[in-house]
């Protein structure tokens, strides 16, 4: 067990890491100046695609970087440095331009591959930590990312200087992605498997086609509403005229029947169904179906055409499944 002196050395060190880092995220916003528009300009112009690439822990936030303007509507690619200079320049075309992301801007392999890109006419974008180095006297951009120390006890791991750029990396994507317009459902379309793209795409016609059709007519007896419920497995059951939806008889309807003075064995649909059931639409959004479900305290819906017929069942079980609810 910690010792309680112990345990107010490591709340001591985590708060002062917090404050260093937060101090240095907040310090950034003296740096929006020009070249931050310059920036935002160069990669809407960008009919190819933004090349992210860094070396070390740089390389890391560059990874997140190019995955943050790829989910946000600017096509973008991660290129490890020491990669690019064993091949991966394949990737680079001349529409592309080119962010870098160097503490110090003045590693060996972004010195040798900063020439490459002047000979290839592409932009260069730098997030630099030093204005008199190599990167920030080459690239065509420069956005200053000083830090006052890192924020471990020793001052010497990248925190503070790789907490700057990915903050900045956000702050340029996020800007890039308000003059695009780029909406909420631009990001479902995306992200068609994530949260958000679910809630906004995903609809009853994608759902209903996973369950079976339980379905009696208004004569059927017990047994065959038994049976229907039990093969389908979704605790309820349309009723039908023919064709024509006229009720819905659930669990507890069939429990509130047992309750009643009814000769069991001659009860039929019609009588112990709910004859107002709640119905859907196909194209209805699937997280408007769980709205409607939590209001009403129901764990079926039934679905149905534009002409009214009725075509199955989504139960609370499919929307939990899908992550909605």
């Amino acid at each position: 067990m910690l010792t309680l002196s112990e345990q107010q050395k490591i709340l001591e060190q985590a708060k002062k890491t917090l404050e260093i880092e937060s101090q240095s995220v907040i310090a950034l916003k003296k740096n929006l100046d020009a070249s931050f528009l310059e920036a935002v300009e160069l990669v809407l112009g960008c009919s190819g695609h933004l090349i992210v690439t860094g070396i070390g822990k740089s390389a890391i936030i560059g990874q997140k970087i190019a995955a943050t303007f790829n989910s946000t509507g600017t096509a973008s690619l991660f290129i490890h440095a020491a990669d690019a200079l064993h091949g991966d320049l394949g990737m680079v075309k001349k529409e592309d331009i080119l962010l870098v992301l160097s503490k110090s801007g003045d590693t060996a392999e972004i010195k040798n591959l900063l020439p490459v890109f002047k000979r290839l006419k592409i932009p260069v974008i730098a997030f630099v930590g030093s204005l008199e180095s190599i990167l920030s006297k080459s690239a065509d951009c420069v956005i200053h990312l000083p830090i006052e120390r890192e924020a471990d006890p020793n001052r010497l791991a990248p925190s503070s200087s790789t907490i700057v750029q990915l903050a900045m990396g956000d702050a340029l994507a996020f800007s890039v992605q308000t003059m695009k317009d780029f909406s909420a459902s631009d990001f479902a379309d995306l992200h068609p498997s994530g949260i958000l793209g679910k809630q906004l795409n995903l609809r009853l016609s994608d759902l209903y086609i996973n369950n079976g059709k339980p379905a009696v007519q208004l004569n059927s007896g017990i047994e065959e509403i038994v049976l229907e419920m039990t093969s389908k497995r979704l605790g309820v059951t349309a009723v039908l005229e023919g064709e024509k939806l006229r009720g819905i008889i659930t669990d507890g309807d069939l429990r509130r029947a047992l309750t009643q003075n009814l000769e069991f064995k001659d009860i039929v649909a019609g009588q112990i169904m709910g004859k107002s059931p709640k119905t859907l639409l196909l194209d209805t959004m699937a997280s408007d179906a769980l709205i409607l479900m939590k209001k009403n305290s129901i764990t079926q819906i039934l679905v149905t055409n534009t002409l009214g017929d009725y075509v199955g069942v989504v139960h609370l079980h499919d929307l939990i499944k899908e992550g909605l609810a």
